[in-house]
């Protein structure tokens, strides 16, 4: 059987549900200024992102490009074409009944 699929307006309105009976057992909302929660002392939050570490030297791998460029241009030998092998062929008719099967090449 299918799952239904949620609607917006069943997301929406699970969600103030939750919020209703959080506010039901005492709870309470802070207002927040919009932006600020995504911020650590007045800046964003930047240990995350990668730049604490120091710059790496690269190795560098020019021979092994070389030869893959080497190899994407080598022409290689024409190849020989394979033998067609015969196909079989009906012969109709003039009513398009078949009457035999005759090997083509």
């Amino acid at each position: 059987m299918i799952k239904p699929k949620t609607t917006k307006r069943d997301t929406r309105k699970e969600l103030e549900s939750l919020v209703d009976q959080f506010i039901k057992k005492n709870g309470t909302i802070q207002q927040v200024d919009m932006g600020e929660s995504g911020l650590v002392d007045g800046k964003y939050n930047t240990s995350h992102i990668g730049f604490n570490e120091p710059k790496q030297d690269r190795t560098p791998l020019n021979h092994v490009v070389a030869a893959i460029q080497q190899r994407k241009h080598s022409k290689s030998p024409p190849t020989v074409p394979a033998k067609k092998r015969p196909k079989k062929k009906i012969i109709y008719d003039d009513f398009g009944d078949p009457l035999r099967w005759v090997w083509e090449e």
